[in-house]
Parts: structure tokens; sequence; C-alpha cells
């Protein structure tokens, strides 16, 4: 009995020392994410955005003749849409980073 328990002793012990790892290069990741950027253009390329994977917007570009020619409310909202893909596809970028250190576990508190 006594090598069974000390069996399952070490199998936690390295469960926890797997954890461990997994949980560093997650923290490793998240900071490398946060310069990590991603790019979406709209509008036929009239409007990009560029986005880093942790959500914060770098730069949005507008094309002045788009800009003229639709207005200011039909371009505000072609650089909301553009926005919004560019932090889907950065949202998107990030969690497939992390799936792969996870192996696609969901963990509470390492995950996304």
């Amino acid at each position: 009995m006594g090598k069974r328990r000390g069996g399952m002793q070490g199998v936690g012990g390295e469960m926890m020392r797997q954890a461990a790892r997994m949980q560093r290069k997650m923290e490793e990741l998240k900071e490398e994410l946060k310069d990590r950027e991603v790019s979406t253009t709209g509008v036929g390329d009239k409007i990009k955005a560029t986005v880093t994977c942790d959500g914060r917007v770098r730069s949005i570009e507008v094309d002045p003749e788009f800009f003229e020619e639709e207005g200011l409310e039909m371009t505000l909202d072609a650089v909301t849409a553009t926005v919004n893909s560019a932090l889907e596809l950065a949202d998107k970028t990030a969690q497939g980073e992390m799936e792969g250190v996870t192996g696609g576990l969901k963990l509470p508190g390492l995950s996304g």
C-alpha cells in the first residue's frame, strides 16, 4: 500500500509541475501577444485597421477619396466595421496561440 500511495503522490506532483510550466508559458504568450499586430481592411481596402492581439487599436487609415465621396457617417460606419473585424481576427489569433500551449484544454484562469 505504501508504494501505491507514494506513486499517486508522484503522479500528482508531476501534474502540478506540468500545470506550473503551462501557466508560465501562458503568461509568456500573453506578454508576447500584447505587441503582436493584425490588420484588416474594409470597403475594398478603403479602410485599414491595425490592432494588437490583446485588443488595443494601433492605427486606423481612411482613404481620403472614400471620405470625400461617402461622407462622415458612412466613413465612421466603415471604420467601426473594420475595427470590429480586426478585433475578431486578433481574438482568434490569440485563442489559437493559447490552444497551442494548452493543447485545446479550457483551463479556468489560464485560457484566454
